[in-house]
């Protein structure tokens, strides 16, 4: 793989006019194809298989004059205070409020709250139910505004008004100022660690090319794959962060080639075909971890993770292939001042740059710090591991759900209207059941159907049942429960399973089908399929890591320990989301005014990134130990001398993927805001703890155990050459220099 690698890094440098004029042809072209394409719609959140989303199925085969998956608007009317809404004039201001509705473009029906009942116990609030003929992806904004329109009517009569519902839920559009910080923080961190604004520029500029067409094709292709803005926001997050980190790899090993007086060419070709290798296989990992998403059966999953298993794809072949391109237009501008003032290259004209002597055993912080595990591995290993067990505790009390209306902000007339309707009518009314009475094959509808409503109504929790709904052809029904206890409660949760358990003997009895769905139970079934996705997921994850560093490092305990630090780290992500999401810590300072279950979607696309991400800094920080290893050192030189070439590098690519993640904390998405904090999380606990602290601890204590592989494994195995030895062996390097003339700009960086 190095050589071949090699031979495409100097064939982009040689011809560097032709390589970036076809990247900036394939940018032009995925704007272009952005800016023409239809937008995208955002679609509801679903599982094929599940009894809910049965239920939905047959609803719309049996009401097709209704869509059961259709948009929805609760208009919420609370009168002034010491006054009722029943009174003349109130109801006058309602009945002219829903008027005006009924006959508006897109609407299907609406419900008067005064013939339904829908009037609280102390005649305060009342609520008519808007339904649509489309869903809330599709409605147009002369329907929402006609809406908010009659909300403002109700309103100049003296009314509260408050809107609920599905209808006015809009996409979340990226390019909010905290991504910007998150990007100025990473180039801040570039420059910091390359010393040249040049270098820390063409690591922006490159991630920006792959990040642009990766969002336009996202874009261009919403429609007709039916992407939604959550897979662009993933698709242009995880595109950044590793855009960034693999260019300053291959950046960082260009430098050191230059340094030690390869030439331009040479030394684009050797970055490629070193830090190149470990590019492509980390990338590789992502990649995987990603489209294995799909097996979870979601489709808005296996969506996101194409989207950003694209996004990375994208981001490896920039790296291989724009980077030594832009290497050759930039010259020894990509080179420190420090590299570039010295006077053996002042002498040389600056063509062949020259390692600049520095004072005699000083070291690194990388070293220092490697030596520092070193002398107290056990110590170490005690206080981190202790340290991340304590923050994954909160992960055993981790509730999956997914966010409605009281997960936003006060100031949204959503989340308004949902504490207005938990105030007059009870918690559970925000989140109704619905029971679909099948009785096509037993014939007697309305016998199966009392049964349900009589059975339904027994069970401890129910709040009310409203009356059955048939469908034109008499043989289905439709009924609402409504639950005593708030949709993303545990109650509600257990309420369902109690229906569907109830129900199951009136289906033996009657030989009808029933059905519990609903957003509540389409909610709880996606929920509850997370969680037994889980574990198998994460086996199948740990299982492929263990494979894919067994290749890599030709050891058994050493992959072992990095899957089992991968699960510390993943384990820590968790216990912060629980404290902040569900407990509230510092949930002020992201925004977050309400509290309840984490994204149910969240914990396997965190362990799908987490685990590429892992790896990244596994291989960057452990290949160039395996390497002194095997050239003779000894097991703590070993470790001294990855930490001293590679610390300093896999420490700036770590703070710049934390800086772009947390980046996204401050988008008011739930989905997005999740994201952001368990992957910045996770991204920290990985990097510095695990990989720098845990990590060389354990490799230290088992010493040359660590790269113990049976016999037959050595011969099963391929050897995917990571570390370049081949391409030292065919490729000599011009000149080598010793360890400690290596410029100071390079201490802890990653170098050959």
């Amino acid at each position: 793989m190095a050589t071949f690698l090699y031979r495409i890094g100097r064939w982009a440098f040689r011809r560097r006019r032709l390589v970036g004029g076809l990247w900036l042809g394939v940018l032009l072209l995925a704007v272009a194809a952005a800016a023409m394409a239809p937008e995208g719609k955002e679609e509801d959140l679903s599982m094929p298989g599940t009894e809910s989303q049965k239920a939905f199925d047959l609803l719309d085969e049996r009401f097709p004059q209704s869509n059961s998956q259709g948009a929805e608007a609760r208009l919420v009317f609370r009168a002034p205070d010491g006054q009722r809404v029943t009174a003349r004039e109130h109801k006058a201001a309602v009945e002219d409020t829903l008027g005006s509705l009924d006959a508006g473009e897109q609407v299907a029906s609406t419900t008067d709250p005064y013939e339904t009942g829908a009037v609280s116990e102390d005649g305060t609030i009342a609520y008519s139910t808007i339904t649509y003929t489309a869903g809330a992806v599709d409605l147009t904004e002369r329907t929402k505004s006609a809406l908010e329109d009659a909300a403002d009517q109700a309103r100049d009569a003296g009314l509260t008004v408050e809107i609920g519902g599905s209808a006015l839920d809009a996409e979340e559009e990226p390019g909010g100022t905290t991504e910007i910080i998150g990007v100025a923080v990473a180039a801040v961190v570039l420059v910091l660690a390359l010393g040249s604004l040049v270098a820390a520029g063409l690591s922006l500029l490159t991630a920006f090319v792959g990040v642009a067409i990766a969002f336009g094709l996202v874009s261009a292709l919403a429609v007709p794959l039916g992407l939604t803005s959550t897979v662009a926001i993933l698709a242009l997050m995880l595109g950044l962060a590793v855009g960034i980190d693999y260019a300053l790899f291959i950046t960082s090993r260009f430098r050191d080639e230059r340094a030690r007086g390869s030439e331009p060419e040479e030394a684009a070709g050797r970055a490629v075909g070193t830090a190149g290798s470990a590019v492509v296989f980390a990338g590789a990992t992502v990649f995987i971890a990603l489209v294995g998403l799909g097996v979870v059966g979601i489709p808005e999953l296996t969506k996101m993770g194409m989207g950003g298993a694209g996004a990375v794809a994208l981001a490896v072949l920039v790296a291989l292939t724009l980077v030594p391109a832009l290497f050759g237009f930039f010259g020894n501008k990509v080179l420190s001042r420090a590299v570039r003032k010295a006077p053996s290259n002042r002498r040389s004209g600056g063509e062949r740059p020259h390692p600049v002597p520095t004072a005699a055993g000083r070291s690194g912080l990388g070293t220092r710090w490697a030596r520092f595990v070193l002398h107290r591995p056990v110590a170490v290993l005690m206080i981190a591991g202790l340290g991340l067990g304590a923050v994954a505790l909160p992960a055993l009390s981790l509730e999956l759900g997914l966010p409605g209306d009281e997960s936003k902000s006060v100031e949204t007339t959503q989340r308004r209207a949902y504490d207005l309707l938990s105030e007059g009518f009870g918690p559970g009314f925000n989140g109704p059941l619905t029971v679909v009475v099948d009785a096509s094959k037993s014939g007697d509808t309305r016998a199966a159907t009392n049964l349900v409503v009589k059975t339904v109504r027994g069970v401890d929790g129910v709040a009310s049942v409203g009356d059955p709904v048939l469908s034109r052809t008499k043989d289905t029904a439709v009924l609402t429960a409504v639950p005593r206890t708030a949709p993303n409660s545990g109650e509600t949760k257990d309420l369902v399973h109690a229906i569907r358990g109830a129900v199951s003997g009136v289906e033996a009895d009657t030989g009808a089908t029933i059905l519990v769905t609903g957003t509540t139970a389409m909610n709880i079934d996606i929920s509850e399929a997370m969680s037994d996705a889980l574990i198998p997921y994460l086996t199948v994850v740990i299982g492929l890591a263990v494979l894919l560093l067994m290749v890599v490092f030709r050891s058994v305990l050493v992959p072992v320990k990095a899957a089992l630090g991968f699960l510390l780290s993943v384990g820590a992500a968790f216990g912060v989301l629980v404290a902040v999401f569900q407990w509230g810590w510092a949930a002020d300072l992201i925004g977050i005014e309400q509290t309840g279950p984490v994204m149910s979607l969240m914990p396997i696309l965190i362990i799908g990134i987490v685990f590429g991400l892992a790896m990244d800094y596994e291989v960057f920080l452990f290949t160039r130990v395996r390497e002194a290893h095997v050239h003779g050192a000894s097991p703590g030189e070993a470790i001294v001398s990855g930490f001293r070439h590679s610390g300093r590098v896999v420490a700036a690519a770590a703070i710049i993927m934390i800086s772009v993640f947390a980046g996204f904390i401050g988008m008011s998405s739930p989905t997005i805001q999740t994201m952001g904090v368990g992957l910045a999380a996770a991204v920290a606990f990985d990097a510095f703890v695990v990989r720098m602290a845990i990590a060389p601890a354990v490799l230290a204590l088992l010493g040359h155990r660590a790269w113990w592989l049976p016999r037959i494994l050595n011969r099963v195995l391929p050897n995917v050459d990571i570390e370049g030895e081949a391409l030292s062996r065919r490729v000599p390097a011009s000149v080598t220099v010793p360890d400690a003339a290596v410029p100071r700009f390079l201490v802890g960086q990653d170098r050959r």
